[in-house]
């Protein structure tokens, strides 16, 4: 009995009661501790003391209220108080261990939800760093001139060979029929050319055989004038007259004197392929000035053509900057003609090209169709990082050096998913995803067209 109530009176102590045991002895809580007033069966008083006290009950001396709920009807030692605190601690040790176990299950839940999400993504490869891309053809007049008629609008669709801006042709109209003057001139002057050279293979060697007769016929003059001369000098004085000897004298130089003529008319004659070549030569020469005059009118019925422009392929007007009335230069830019051939380059990380391969699966996200999911497959890596063929590339041998990340064009070509009423502009985000683990069997490096794609 002593020691139950020694073990109540300590409890009851620790606890901050007031108890008075069958022998007189109180026990005085700790200022500032609370609890209830117990009496066991054996006499023993425990008095619950509050912070402050109640200050009626002291004022009047009356004694500390029972506590009827903590009598201790089983007659044993008092264990209200060592109830009391052990609950207190057993309920924060609970809760301590139930948040251990919670954290620890969250921990676990978010370590497996990262190993699932981890398993699963091993062999998928991503980036936002993807827009879509295709070729665009600058259009420009090939002639300068006005514009008289603008056969297109801003985002127009346009077929190959439609026309797109008439320039005004009549300069270059009218240098057509300037060139075509001069070509008809030039080949007339080529017709003449031909004629003189036929005439030239007959009359060339006419004029040899002519010259050559002419010169017997002064040799055979010589030969007569040789005789009379000798004649004339060979019988006496007295038988001939001093004037037939004059006369035989200027026989004799007259023939000489035609057989050198003759003879040098021979040799002119003789020079009949030379002639014959010269007009061959003639001829070749205005030939040439045929050809020249045919391609001027040619290049001049270009120009007239060149005043029509038209539409190098199909595609979509962009960029336009020309209106009726302007003047246009040769060359000039006047719209942009977006082509339907579109695939996607997407600018991967160096670190993601290890098992990055052309065939390779890929699927796209765009982020103006949230609903639009394409499929498509790598086409080509570009051989080079966007760095390397920028304007001003790094010159990493110089300065101070700061490692980066360089990040590659990848071609990615469009296999299925397109929309037709979901059109493809240039330059769109999207997000690709490779999947490292399967390939086409046989992979293309074109552009997708389709035509329904952006012609609604």
């Amino acid at each position: 009995m002593s020691e139950n109530t020694d073990h109540g009176m300590r409890n009851g102590a620790a606890a901050g009661h007031t108890v008075v045991n069958s022998g007189g002895t109180q026990i005085v809580p700790s200022e500032g501790h609370t609890g209830s007033t117990t009496v066991n069966a054996g006499g023993t008083q425990i008095i619950s003391a509050r912070q402050g006290g109640d200050e009626n009950a002291d004022k009047a001396g009356d004694p500390p209220k029972q506590d009827e709920g903590n009598k201790n009807k089983g007659g044993g030692p008092d264990d209200s108080g060592k109830g009391g605190g052990g609950d207190g601690k057993g309920n924060g040790r609970g809760r301590k261990i139930l948040i251990r176990a919670i954290f620890l299950l969250v921990l676990v839940v978010i370590a497996i939800g990262g190993f699932i999400y981890w398993w699963s993504g091993r062999n998928y490869i991503d980036t936002d760093d993807a827009f879509t891309d295709g070729r665009a053809v600058t259009i420009a007049p090939r002639v300068s001139g006005k514009v008289i008629a603008l056969e297109v609008n801003d985002n127009e669709p346009l077929k190959k060979g439609q026309v797109i801006v008439q320039l005004d042709p009549r300069d270059y109209q009218a240098a057509v029929d300037k060139a075509s003057g001069t070509l008809l001139q030039d080949e007339g002057q080529l017709d003449q050319a031909r004629i003189d050279l036929e005439k030239a293979a007959i009359i060339y060697p006419a004029n040899l055989l002519e010259a050559q007769g002419n010169l017997e016929a002064a040799q055979a003059n010589l030969v007569n004038a040789q005789q009379s001369y000798h004649r004339q000098h060979a019988i006496s004085v007295g038988a001939t007259t001093q004037q037939q000897i004059d006369a035989a004298n200027a026989g004799l130089k007259q023939a000489e004197g035609q057989v050198k003529q003759a003879q040098g008319q021979v040799q002119v004659a003789q020079l009949v392929q030379q002639n014959i070549a010269v007009a061959q030569s003639h001829v070749k020469q205005l030939e040439g000035q045929v050809a020249t005059a045919q391609a001027q009118l040619e290049q001049a019925k270009l120009n007239l053509s060149y005043t029509t422009v038209r539409a190098p392929q199909d595609g979509w007007v962009t960029m336009r900057n020309v209106e009726a009335g302007d003047y246009v230069q040769t060359g000039q830019a006047i719209m942009d003609l977006v082509v339907p051939e579109v695939w996607i380059t997407a600018n991967f990380k160096e670190t993601q090209l290890t098992r990055m391969r052309p065939g390779q699966v890929v699927t796209i996200n765009v982020d103006a169709y949230p609903s639009l999911h394409l499929k498509g497959h790598i086409g080509s890596i570009q051989m080079g990082s966007g760095s390397r063929f920028s304007a001003f590339p790094a010159e990493n041998a110089t300065g101070n050096f700061v490692k980066i990340v360089q990040r590659v064009p990848v071609k990615i070509i469009i296999d299925s998913g397109l929309d037709p009423n979901m059109p493809l502009p240039l330059g769109l985000s999207v997000e690709p995803s490779v999947n490292v683990t399967k390939s086409i069997s046989n992979p293309t490096n074109g552009g997708t067209e389709n035509e329904a794609l952006v012609r609604p």
